[in-house]
């Protein structure tokens, strides 16, 4: 089977459990390659909606994120900038190349090349604003979100600045990593003299997953992760929980937290099963609370056993769960990273942990203040890079993303 056909089975795939869940889900429309009645090609997501895409959109097996430094001082440029991106993006997302001139000989293409004849893959590319934008370079420091704040040092980061921070962020998932990593070249290749990357990071395996019919993911640690993850359906809760409503230029948005957390598998590899399961608060196979039923049920933090609750106290499951914060809840949509070997020859291996709520000091800081200081899955994770963003809300047709913030 060739490399084309091959991406094209797996794009077929991944669309037959997610695209008929897609459709209606409020961030840009999916609009179906082809005939729907027929088995033809996944759908693609329009990039003009109430919300972004890539949010609440059922999520794709590979990611490709990066963030930017913005190397002008000229608003007319970052604008212009964000007009190019916004077309490109549309263009992109809708399986077609990321401009129309790709065949003049005496310039360079308006598009890359490598995602020609591969089907958009159910890419969404979504973008985000972090707090050193607001700076004096552009006018914004009066128009900085009340939630973009710096993230403080929790217990246990061993954060790199290389792999942190970042005045803008594109974020662009698909069931090809090809199409995500294409996506993303090209918005490079578009910015090159307004922004360069600050740092980027691929992710494969998705670790939640934002429709119901859809099995649970799972981590490198090899357990189930996001079972009480939000769920696009759920429209009062992500109301509350995801998008901002304050009758600010942000409104219709949301914040991105993006933590980089290195995973010490080796070690965790080492331990036994009931050990695991101890940390997590769930069994290793079907993922149902250590108190017991089924997966989706809740845990029982009170049910003892001969040692003590079923459900350790400082267990990650207890510790995370919204009865434990204030009834908060995250929309995740993360990825499992593995970037080689690092100098002591264990993977350089973990979680790219992606959440989108709706303010980060109610519904991201206190929560990860309480796992890093007590969860005993601290011991075998590390962060290693941190990064906030607020992304606005949806774009309408003519218009650019962020056009509000500008206006």
């Amino acid at each position: 089977m060739s490399g084309l056909s091959r991406r094209g089975l797996l794009g077929s795939l991944g669309a037959a459990g997610a695209g008929a869940a897609a459709i209606g889900f409020g961030t840009g429309r999916a609009v179906q390659d082809g005939d729907p009645a027929s088995a033809g090609p996944p759908p693609t997501f329009d990039l003009y909606g109430e919300h972004q895409t890539g949010i609440v959109t059922p999520v794709q097996d590979r990611l490709h994120l990066a963030s930017f430094d913005v190397l002008t001082d000229d608003r007319e440029a970052l604008v212009g900038l964000l007009r190019a991106w916004t077309a490109a993006a549309a263009e992109m997302m809708a399986g077609r190349p990321a401009g129309p001139d790709t065949s003049t000989y005496d310039r360079p293409p308006d598009d890359t090349g490598e995602a020609v004849g591969l089907p958009s893959s159910r890419l969404t590319i979504t973008f985000g604003f972090g707090r050193s934008l607001f700076d004096d370079r552009f006018g914004l420091a009066g128009r900085l979100p009340a939630g973009l704040v710096d993230l403080p040092h929790f217990p246990g980061d061993n954060l790199d600045p290389a792999r942190s921070g970042g005045d803008l962020c594109v974020q662009a998932c698909a069931d090809d990593p090809q199409v995500a990593v294409h996506a993303v070249r090209n918005l490079v290749r578009i910015g090159f003299g307004t922004v360069a990357v600050r740092w980027s990071q691929l992710g494969f395996g998705k670790t939640s997953s934002t429709t119901r019919d859809e099995q649970t993911p799972r981590n490198l640690f090899g357990f189930k992760d996001g079972t009480m993850n939000l769920k696009a359906d759920e429209q009062p809760d992500l109301d509350e929980h995801v998008w901002v409503d304050d009758g600010s230029w942000l409104a219709g948005g949301s914040y991105l937290v993006a933590r980089r957390i290195n995973m010490t598998v080796e070690t965790w590899d080492r331990q036994t099963l009931q050990e695991q399961e101890h940390v997590i608060g769930r069994t290793k196979t079907t993922g149902a609370p250590l108190s017991g039923g089924r997966e989706h049920d809740d845990p029982d933090f009170v049910l003892e056993g001969s040692d003590g609750p079923l459900v350790h106290p400082d267990s990650h499951v207890a510790l995370a769960h919204p009865s434990a914060n204030a009834g908060v809840r995250l929309l995740r949509r993360g990825y499992n990273f593995v970037d080689g070997s690092n100098a002591l020859g264990r993977l350089d291996a973990g979680l790219f942990f992606l959440a989108y709520v709706t303010d980060p000091r109610s519904h991201y800081i206190p929560i990860q203040t309480s796992i890093s200081g007590n969860d005993l899955m601290q011991e075998y994770v590390q962060h290693t890079g941190s990064a906030l963003f607020a992304v606005p809300g949806g774009i309408a047709r003519g218009e650019y993303v962020g056009q509000r913030l500008f206006a």
